[in-house]
């Protein structure tokens, strides 16, 4: 899930509603979601809003990714039409690396 900017409260209210008994964790940068298609430092921030990092939040189960939330990235908004956010190649091209990530990490794991 990507928060979009205006969904945290609703999305966290929901997921401890859906998880009860766990807490939503920050994934280091180091996790190999970060390199399994292309190498990452971490998330990218894609849009600033509220002068926050960008951070990837999740909920595990045994060491194994159940839900993957990015909050304050909006790796959504970066991989829209150009014309939507007029986001500049680079951000663009960082949101496209982190959605390849994240589905070639979900289809190897």
């Amino acid at each position: 899930a990507d928060d979009n900017y205006g969904m945290d409260r609703s999305f966290r209210q929901e997921v401890r509603r859906i998880f009860p008994d766990r807490e939503l964790e920050e994934l280091p940068n180091d996790h190999p979601i970060y390199r399994s298609s292309y190498t990452l430092p971490g998330l990218p921030k894609i849009h600033e809003h509220d002068g926050l990092p960008a951070q990837s939040l999740v909920i595990r189960d045994k060491g194994r990714i159940l839900l993957l939330y990015t909050y304050q990235s909006d790796i959504g908004d970066g991989i829209e039409d150009p014309e939507v956010h007029k986001d500049p190649p680079e951000r663009r091209e960082a949101a496209m690396r982190m959605a390849t990530n994240v589905l070639v990490y979900v289809l190897t794991h």
